[in-house]
């Protein structure tokens, strides 16, 4: 994972899409612990289309496979979590425009640019921008790995377990406005779901990058 291609991206995506389907049970049910009932239902349903018209998206360059699937999801999932995912996704794609091959900055850039895409079209302080909660601190700590010298598969596994703390710790934040986060109100004792789904995209692709290593 140290440089990735046009393959790597599209497995990225690929378990991306496949772990918010798989998961929309939990999702779902984080929809009803908070109140927002836009986030995992709509997020399951717009990812079975992506997989759905996979063999369809333009792999002229893992930019172009990227703004492909930036337009197919502002454009088929409902609510405030179309434009919000399609805009990281296209603000991610933006970021490698040009680039036949990445390398780890390359991957840096993409996730800070789809960190900025969310800040910008988020329009929900629960199920939306609380996956920066997670998104966010697992970014530094992948960047900070590959500054330290660790290859990709390391510094993913360690943005994973980061990720995965940072949405447990949001359960006991205090519900207040101007708490050290980048959302809003919440109720005590229940996890943010944005936070959560990063937690567990980035666990199930830290897994699967992993075994796919070992073939």
């Amino acid at each position: 994972m140290t440089r990735s291609s046009l393959a790597d991206t599209e497995f990225v995506v690929h378990s991306i899409a496949q772990t918010a389907v798989d998961n929309e049970r939990e999702f779902g049910d984080l929809d009803a612990v908070v109140g927002d009932g836009d986030f995992g239902f709509s997020l399951a349903r717009g990812f079975e289309i992506v997989l759905a018209d996979w063999p369809d998206f333009d792999r002229s360059s893992p930019a172009d496979f990227l703004k492909k699937i930036a337009l197919v999801i502002s454009g088929r999932i409902g609510g405030t979590s179309g434009p919000l995912w399609g805009t990281a996704f296209l603000r991610a794609s933006a970021a490698v425009a040009g680039k036949a091959d990445l390398d780890g900055d390359d991957v840096v850039a993409m996730l800070r640019a789809a960190a900025e895409g969310i800040k910008a079209r988020g329009k929900s302080n629960l199920g939306d921008k609380t996956l920066l909660d997670a998104l966010v601190p697992a970014t530094d700590a992948f960047e900070a790995e590959l500054r330290a010298g660790s290859d990709g598969l390391a510094a993913l596994a360690r943005a994973a377990v980061v990720a995965r703390e940072r949405a447990d710790a949001t359960s006991f934040l205090q519900a207040r406005r101007g708490r050290a986060s980048y959302t809003g109100e919440r109720s005590i004792g229940s996890p943010d779901p944005g936070a959560v789904a990063v937690a567990v995209i980035l666990e199930r692709l830290s897994r699967e990058w992993a075994a796919r290593d070992d073939l």
